[in-house]
């Protein structure tokens, strides 16, 4: 959109062509075609900083995101360790009732709550292999 001021300019005088030149007008004076990469005007500093949450959010999403992968690196160390079981029906129970046990966590969102279930899953798990490699 051109300037009032250049566009009442050009109607009443042929000799302002291509935009504004008045200071005073709302484009500030610059050609139209240096209007569109002019930078946006600073922010008053009389209000001061605004107050975000954004880095408490950003800090939980990643140790969300940090829990998650200890999560998933722990299911497939289950499945792997189950691999050697030789009898298909009790690898088949094993790795059923792992994918359950994670099914049914899965709505936890607590991050201490994350972190026990992994400890207690872990430890179930070492006391697991221990009995899978006597086999």
């Amino acid at each position: 959109m051109r300037c009032p001021t250049a566009i009442s300019r050009v109607a009443s005088s042929s000799s302002v062509v291509g935009g504004c030149r008045s200071p005073l007008s709302p484009c500030g004076g610059i050609p139209p075609t240096l209007r569109s990469y002019a930078t946006e005007a600073p922010r008053s500093k009389r209000l001061g900083a605004t107050l975000s949450l954004e880095h408490v959010l950003r800090k939980s999403s990643h140790q969300q995101f940090l829990q998650r992968t200890k999560v998933l690196a722990l299911y497939r160390t289950i499945l792997r360790g189950t691999a050697p079981i030789k009898d298909a029906t009790t690898k088949a129970e094993t790795r059923s009732f792992a994918r359950a046990e994670f099914e049914r966590h899965r709505g936890v969102t607590d991050l201490g709550h994350i972190r026990y279930l992994l400890s207690t899953g872990k430890t179930e798990w070492e006391a697991m292999e221990r009995y899978i490699g006597g086999m």
